[in-house]
């Protein structure tokens, strides 16, 4: 094979995997942020916005700063609001789903320490598509103050 075939082959393959990256399905992570805490504080809540193109479900989250990453719902239950882990969360093709501290959210559990207000916390999200795809998702989430609101809902 000469120099030119390897290259046009090379720039063929290029091309391909270009185009098979470009196929596959994508999720965004937006408005992510984490509430700071105060010293000794346990656990600490992570927020964000999670918009998928395809219907997909949100398998998990990690992060250095705690042992323990679990998804949570808030649900209101004979009058009383609960809290809990859960498995997934669905995520329909196109439309944002929130998680805040109203409803599904990400808590971080025995942090390896405090959380300061400005501080970029590292968030590793997966996303599974209907096909069984993953993807993986480096996020870096700012630390709000703990009485702080969420911006997009200030006005």
């Amino acid at each position: 094979m000469t120099a030119v075939q390897h290259l046009k082959r090379l720039a063929l393959g290029l091309s391909l995997l270009t185009l098979a990256a470009h196929a596959s399905a994508q999720a965004l992570v937006s408005d992510a942020w984490v509430r700071a805490t105060v010293p000794g504080q346990p656990s600490s809540g992570a927020f964000m916005t999670v918009t998928a193109d395809t219907d997909s479900k949100l398998l998990s989250v990690a992060s250095p700063v705690a042992k323990t990453v679990q998804i949570h719902e808030m649900s209101m239950k004979d009058d009383v609001m609960r809290m809990g882990p859960v498995d997934s969360v669905a995520l329909p093709a196109g439309k944002p789903v929130k998680l805040d501290p109203e409803g599904y959210h990400v808590m971080l559990i025995d942090l390896t320490g405090q959380i300061k207000e400005g501080d970029q916390v590292p968030l590793t999200v997966t996303v599974q598509d209907a096909k069984g795809g993953k993807q993986v998702i480096e996020v870096k989430a700012q630390a709000r103050a703990l009485n702080a609101m969420d911006h997009s809902m200030a006005h």
